[in-house]
């Protein structure tokens, strides 16, 4: 199982799911988005596609199109400034989302959330990604917000923030992200343009020490 966004891909079950939903693909979208999966974020080729996709066959170019807007509808990808399946003309496509792979037998080593007042965003294993889209990981309704407003990445060590393209900007501190990602320490200051959110993590899973008495 892998997951990208605010989506859960199974391709052994052939199997869609958002928040615990299943999302209904027709089989061509489905095999269109397990390549996309398999290659992110590499750029796949419209030859490649159509080989995989249409083995022995002719099809015209237009058909692949409308394969990549079905699958675009499936999942809400309307954000031309930060998509979730990239264009890349008279080339190919490619998945924007990195998938993290998803083992649900392991129990991540940490627990990652953003406070914003007296409210707790939790952080999942892998991608997050954060804005004001129905799709978004991790959702800040406010006007500032861009839709798909910038992704987290979750691993062991800890977080890192990049922006997606945002309209207001994404800051760590006071320094606006600018050239690829940035990493936030325990307690560190995010903004989404002027809505601002504290970093937090705590390590779970520790083993209990054992008291001997005394001060």
């Amino acid at each position: 199982m892998a997951r990208f966004g605010s989506f859960e891909f199974d391709e052994a079950t052939r199997r869609l799911r958002r928040g615990g939903e299943n999302i209904h693909l027709p089989p061509k979208a489905f095999d269109l988005l397990a390549l996309l999966v398999e290659a992110a974020p590499r750029v796949v080729p419209k030859r490649e596609l159509h080989a995989r996709l249409w083995p022995g066959g002719v099809v015209a170019d237009a058909t692949l199109v409308a394969l990549v807007k079905q699958l675009r509808q499936a999942l809400g990808d309307h954000d031309r400034r930060a998509p979730l399946i990239r264009t890349v003309h008279r080339v190919g496509y490619a998945l924007e989302a990195r998938p993290a792979p998803r083992d649900p037998a392991v129990n991540p080593s940490r627990e990652c959330w953003l406070l914003r007042r007296e409210q707790r965003l939790p952080l999942v294993e892998g991608e997050n990604v954060v804005g004001r889209d129905a799709t978004a990981q991790v959702r800040l309704d406010d006007p500032v917000v861009s839709r798909r407003h910038a992704r987290i990445i979750v691993t062991d060590a800890g977080i890192e923030i990049e922006d997606l393209g945002s309209k207001n900007g994404t800051f760590v501190g006071e320094v606006r992200l600018e050239s690829g990602p940035a990493k936030v320490p325990d307690g560190g200051r995010i903004a989404f343009g002027t809505l601002v959110v504290t970093f937090h993590q705590l390590a779970v899973d520790l083993p209990t020490v054992t008291h001997f008495g005394g001060d």
